[in-house]
């Protein structure tokens, strides 16, 4: 007996996206966001979620998709990263999607090359490829000036150019919280 997979299925442009459903802790309609200021461009602001504070992040804007006005098609997928509620804006939420492990397949090697390390494999559902995320690093922004200023430090010190930063560590920030070296004032 093959092993299945339980992914839920959500739309953002053409494309179709799934996350573990372990991850997800439920999907709601779209309600009014607060805005925050200096918030980058993907993170939408904030929602209320029944006395809880959730930041909101876009994903068509963090994909590099042109936005598009909100409509009543248009979810929050609620899930659980690190502790804290996070929500990401989807065009459309499907299904929960059975997917046998035997039609998952690993993402390329050159998605993984070309800055796509949040895609953990592509599964292959009734004649179409379903794109599976991993929400931590969808989550999670690398800093790339600061990764950049690292690079060029290394390489003016040895020759070569470094992939960390000064201090000796990527920095990384998380929605909604901090890691590394850089501040995160979202979602506190």
């Amino acid at each position: 007996m093959s092993r299945e997979t339980h992914i839920v299925g959500f739309r953002v442009g053409r494309e179709t996206y799934g996350v573990p459903i372990t991850t997800l802790h439920e999907i709601v309609r779209v309600p009014e966001i607060t805005a925050v200021p200096d918030a980058p461009d993907f993170l939408e602001g904030v929602i209320n979620l029944r006395g809880k504070i959730v930041s909101v992040v876009d994903l068509r804007k963090r994909f590099g998709k042109p936005a598009t006005a909100l409509d009543r098609r248009n979810r929050i997928l609620v899930v659980e990263h690190r502790g804290r509620l996070v929500g990401m804006i989807v065009d459309s939420a499907s299904e929960v999607l059975k997917i046998a492990e035997s039609d998952i397949e690993a993402a390329p090697a050159m998605m993984q090359e070309g800055g796509l390390d949040c895609v953990t494999g592509l599964g292959k559902y009734q004649g179409r490829l379903i794109i599976l995320l991993d929400v931590a690093k969808v989550l999670t922004l690398r800093d790339a000036q600061t990764e950049a200023a690292g690079e060029k430090a290394s390489a003016a010190g040895n020759g070569k150019a470094g992939t960390k930063a000064e201090n000796g560590t990527k920095s990384e920030t998380t929605i909604g919280m901090t890691s590394g070296t850089k501040n995160a004032s979202v979602g506190k």
